[in-house]
């Protein structure tokens, strides 16, 4: 499919994907989902992101130096979440825009993301989730979505710098020190308690009471994107703070 003309005023060049397809049920987007491209360079991949055997792609790429370009038009589904779940929600390519960030990741070093990128892709979100109309708590990373089969965009992205030019929820960590924590192996009443919090949030757990590998999974990811001092999976009193936190400060859903 060929564009004529982005979405987003803020797209610079249309670089068409074929891997699109129609949003299931005539689903309107309501999450933002952010990536790293996790390779090399933009070059490969973007290569990738048109290749249709690789069945990847998404909708905007946001290079290093903040040039923004569009792949998928926004009204169509792009394959770029994979094997997801938030809130209930299993089709997340078609409940969400994916916009990824050109960075090789953590098996490539994993750089900081530069200056000009990130105001690039606040710049887009923000665009973004105003015509769509898309809750600040909706605007996710991959991880919090795809827990233990995805780690990106990562622990440095800044979604404190997003949430400050009003892009994304968030709340000030609860500072790391002692206290109760809750790790792998651990049954009872606050591991239900801690699953609760953590589904009642939107990640995608069974509340059994024991804290298996996804639940470990769905701390760390919970961690990269909300306390990033510290990514190990285990639920200490700072995560625990931090969730909280964010549960009462999420606005409320319109009536």
């Amino acid at each position: 499919m060929s564009l004529l003309t982005p979405d987003s005023p803020l797209a610079q060049k249309v670089v068409p994907s074929p891997n699109q397809g129609e949003r299931k049920g005539g689903r309107r987007p309501d999450i933002l989902l952010v990536h790293y491209t996790g390779m090399r360079d933009a070059a490969s991949a973007l290569a990738r992101l048109a290749d249709p055997l690789a069945e990847v792609s998404c909708h905007y790429v946001v290079l290093e130096n903040g040039r923004i370009l569009q792949m998928v038009p926004e009204a169509a589904r792009a394959w770029h979440a994979g094997a997801s779940v938030w809130a209930g929600e299993t089709d997340i390519n078609s409940a969400s825009i994916g916009i990824e960030l050109v960075n090789p990741g953590h098996d490539g070093g994993y750089p900081d993301f530069p200056d000009a990128q990130v105001e690039a892709t606040i710049r887009l979100g923000l665009d973004i989730t105003s015509r769509w109309r898309i809750p600040a708590h909706r605007v996710l990373a991959h991880s919090d979505v795809s827990p233990g089969r995805k780690v990106d965009p990562g622990e440095k992205f800044p979604w404190e710098s997003l949430h400050a030019a009003g892009l994304g929820h968030w709340t000030s960590p609860a500072p790391l020190g002692d206290g109760r924590s809750f790790g792998p192996g651990e049954e009872g009443q606050p591991i239900q308690a801690l699953q609760a919090m953590l589904a009642m949030y939107g990640y995608g757990l069974d509340i059994s009471g024991v804290f298996d590998p996804r639940t470990e999974a769905v701390v760390a990811a919970f961690q990269r994107h909300f306390r990033p001092a510290l990514v190990d999976g285990v639920a200490d009193a700072s995560t625990i703070t931090t969730l909280r936190d964010l549960i009462r400060s999420r606005p409320e859903p319109a009536a």
